[in-house]
């Protein structure tokens, strides 16, 4: 089922976290914290909406880190109803499509729900003081490439790394629901 986060609320502060990454590493927020700016992404291997982005999303990724942005990719969603979302999957999904970036689990899914995480991909850009500045998609594809694409998401973190200010003006991104562990 297809959801769209809501608008940027701008000044939001970022929640830490401890959370596994697929190289077997725990990582903080303060970890993968960049100079100018904290990219995370919560993601997921089998929506095709992250599927169709992934390449894309780890080059721009790399272009982030080239201007001090710091990346990391959260996956919440519940392996047991979606096993192909499960770490042993994740692993091989960072390979298969050259994630330079940490790709964490987020088993109690404690980490989503303070950052309040709608839909994979969900992108929240953060300035050097870790408030929101981007709520926003990667482009304007959704599950097939779309040719000359703006570089929403890199424009934006572009702006962020250079002025502290995301822009006034996003587009939300859409994806997969995130499967929500059953109460």
């Amino acid at each position: 089922m297809a959801a769209t986060p809501p608008i940027c609320d701008f000044g939001w502060k970022a929640v830490d976290f401890s959370l596994l990454g697929a190289d077997g590493k725990t990582y903080s927020l303060a970890d993968l914290a960049g100079p100018k700016g904290t990219l995370i992404v919560f993601m997921c291997n089998h929506c095709p909406y992250v599927r169709a982005i992934a390449g894309r999303l780890a080059q721009e990724a790399k272009a982030l880190a080239a201007l001090g942005i710091g990346v990391a990719g959260i996956n919440a969603n519940d392996p047991t109803s979606y096993p192909e979302d499960s770490y042993e999957n994740m692993k091989a999904f960072a390979e298969e499509h050259g994630l330079g970036f940490p790709y964490l689990v987020d088993a109690t899914q404690e980490t989503a729900r303070a950052y309040g995480a709608v839909c994979t991909p969900d992108f929240f850009g953060f300035n050097a003081d870790l408030e929101l500045q981007y709520r926003g998609r990667l482009d304007e594809s959704r599950t097939t490439p779309a040719s000359g694409a703006r570089r929403d998401l890199y424009e934006a973190m572009k702006r962020i790394a250079e002025t502290g200010k995301g822009p006034a003006e996003q587009i939300a991104s859409m994806g997969c629901s995130i499967k929500w562990k059953a109460a």
